[in-house]
């Protein structure tokens, strides 16, 4: 969108000329929204995959902490079926 103005005044002999200009000023409106868009972008990203990792953590915990329960109860059996 252009909204650039301009007003001229013709002048009567021995008076001043007053020529006014305004620019739009719109691009750099647009390439603001552009870089908040992009960090919102990045922003997402990190987050989303910052709860990916965190899953991965928890279940590679509990996986573990199975395979610990799972060893204890056969050295359990085992200590049983020794004292028999």
């Amino acid at each position: 969108m252009d909204d650039e103005v301009t007003t001229t005044h013709t002048p009567a002999p021995g008076s001043t000329t007053v020529i006014e200009r305004r620019g739009g000023g719109g691009g750099f409106g647009i390439i603001v929204g552009v870089i908040l868009l992009v960090a919102l972008a990045i922003g997402a990203f990190y987050l989303i995959n910052q709860s990916k990792s965190t899953n991965a953590r928890d279940d590679a915990i509990a996986g573990a902490a199975k395979s610990v329960e799972k060893t204890a109860d056969k050295v359990g059996d085992a200590v049983d079926d020794a004292k028999k």
